[in-house]
């Protein structure tokens, strides 16, 4: 077969870089010619293989061949399904004609669905959610040479062709204490839960405090029961002994702690990670008002959130966006993947990162995603940004 019915060739590798580019600047304009008019049904599926999503006309052979292992059955078939309708959408929206997507079902056994994946030719896989899945398909994967770009956000998993792109708690702690100190807020204690984000995250903390010359003065651990919870506040100590609290958990738990904090007689400002992002009960919260947090900007998001709305008629989970970007990263580099051979490994090292609906990110040596973040502020009624996310990472 000729090189030039394979692939695109380098005159037109610029043009299809900047059609991704072009992409992102439409979701946040708004662009009326690709944001549907009223509710749309999601595309057909093809005759041959259920979750195949076809955007182009090009050939089978001619078409760069990645999959999607999301939960599309069982408990957490909701947030997998929102993902993989985000992936296709990216898909449409890119005009990705090179790229060929399948979804595969990982509720029914996340290394059933790898094989699957690799015995059908992809050479790229994108997902599982869930850490253990990801562990589970992490040698299948490796045996073969294909990269995995999961959404888990366990760190304890990359490495070794596995590279995450779920949102970690290292780098909202270390932006949210840098912003604390930089206020004149040096004296931290913290609320950590147990288990592997509750241990990332005070690692962190430790770290980001060494780092600016802040002051982790108590740290206490709790398992989420509100007995415990309240205890381990009681173990903070002396309430006018810090001057900055980080709840290193989601806006339900911050929720659940804030009024036992300031029962105990705390002035001291709330802190809080990524996790507060996905929760609006925050901002109905009086006791909640003027908390910071750090998190992936939702400018893009909010934009990527309608036209999902449109299309599929409700509303995506937040996570979905990772479906989103992942496939635009794929679109992004199948310029340079000829289809049929190993996926180009070195592309996924770029200094420079790439962009998608969450800011952008970059993965680093340990093939973890680095994202420029925000610092958020809440207030009754509605939450403002105090501190933008760089432009990029020359800015950081």
């Amino acid at each position: 077969m000729a090189e030039a019915l394979v692939k695109p060739q380098p005159a037109m590798r610029a043009t299809m870089k900047r059609a991704v580019s072009l992409l992102l600047a439409a979701l946040l304009a708004g662009c009326s010619t690709m944001v549907p008019k009223g509710p749309q049904q999601a595309p057909p599926p093809p005759t041959k293989q259920p979750g195949t999503t076809q955007p182009g006309r090009l050939p089978e052979d001619q078409r760069d061949r990645v999959a999607v292992l999301v939960p599309l059955s069982g408990p957490e078939a909701g947030i997998g399904q929102s993902i993989a309708n985000a992936a296709n959408m990216a898909l449409i929206d890119s005009g990705g004609q090179g790229v060929r997507l399948t979804m595969y079902d990982t509720a029914t056994g996340a290394a059933m669905a790898a094989q699957k994946a690799l015995s059908e030719g992809n050479k790229l896989i994108l997902g599982p959610l869930l850490s253990d899945d990801v562990r589970a398909i992490a040698p299948i994967a490796a045996a073969q040479h294909v990269p995995v770009v999961a959404f888990s956000n366990d760190v304890s998993v990359a490495g070794s062709g596995i590279y995450l792109l779920g949102f970690t708690p290292t780098e909202s702690v270390d932006r949210i204490v840098s912003y604390a100190k930089e206020r004149g807020l040096g004296r931290l204690a913290a609320l950590v839960p147990n288990g592997v984000y509750g241990r990332r995250a005070s690692n962190a903390m430790l770290r980001a405090a060494e780092n600016t010359g802040a002051t982790v003065v108590s740290m206490q651990s709790f398992d989420r029961s509100p007995a415990s919870l309240t205890t381990a506040i009681k173990r903070l100590g002396d309430p006018k002994g810090y001057d900055a609290l980080l709840i290193a958990d989601n806006g339900r738990i911050a929720l659940a702690a804030a009024p036992l904090v300031r029962k105990s007689g705390s002035a001291a400002k709330l802190l809080g990670t990524e996790l507060w992002n996905t929760e609006p009960q925050l901002a109905a919260s009086k006791v909640m008002s003027g908390a910071w947090f750090a998190a992936v900007s939702d400018g893009l998001y909010s934009q990527f959130a309608g036209k999902y709305r449109a299309r599929f008629g409700k509303g995506p989970y937040r996570l979905s966006s990772l479906g989103y970007d992942s496939v635009l990263l794929a679109v992004r580099i199948s310029a340079d993947w000829r289809p049929g051979t190993d996926f180009p490994l070195d592309r996924l090292a770029d200094k420079g990162g790439f962009s998608g609906v969450d800011g952008a990110f970059r993965f680093d040596r340990d093939g973890i995603a680095e994202r420029v973040l925000e610092v958020k502020q809440i207030g009754m009624g509605g939450v403002t940004v105090v501190s933008p996310a760089p432009q990029g990472f020359g800015d950081q």
